[in-house]
């Protein structure tokens, strides 16, 4: 008869591994990790991201670029709980504050799915790496069809 050895640690190891791949309800209070001031380097200069905790139903946030010391430009963000979902929206300014896109359009982000230390929406995904440190990655649609995803890496 053969013995089955099971080790602790493999279980261990097993178990927190499976605990932080576990899927999570679509509320904000699960990604609440997001919130604060987050500060990074991206498009060749200084980017800047303010996430407020979730209250209202909803999450905002802006960002601002910064090359050779002037504001590149803005965005505002929102994630809402929308349909027992998550729904993350944006708009890009100019410097000048004149919208990108027209009054009524906004670029959306449709939830995919959350884990304890990562939320993935179709096109963008915040990733804890501890709590002063996420990355943001971001698919960026080019004039010839083709996506870059740009990494964003972010310390409080």
């Amino acid at each position: 008869m053969k013995k089955i050895i099971i080790y602790p640690i493999l279980l261990i190891t097993t178990y927190l591994f499976a605990q932080q791949d576990k899927q999570l309800e679509p509320k904000l209070e699960n990604i609440a990790w997001i919130s604060g001031n987050w500060k990074g380097k991206a498009f060749g200069g200084i980017t800047e991201e303010n996430w407020s905790k979730p209250a209202g139903g909803s999450m905002m946030a802006t960002f601002k670029l910064i090359n050779d010391d002037k504001v590149s430009f803005y965005e505002i963000e929102i994630i809402r709980e929308i349909e027992n979902s998550l729904l993350l929206q944006l708009k890009h300014f100019n410097n000048d504050l004149k919208g990108w896109e027209t009054k009524d359009e906004t670029v959306d982000f449709p939830l995919k799915s959350i884990t304890k230390s990562k939320v993935e929406f179709e096109g963008m995904i915040f990733e804890k790496v501890n709590d002063n440190e996420m990355n943001i990655y971001v698919d960026i649609h080019k004039k010839n069809d083709s996506v870059e995803t740009i990494k964003f890496n972010y310390k409080k």
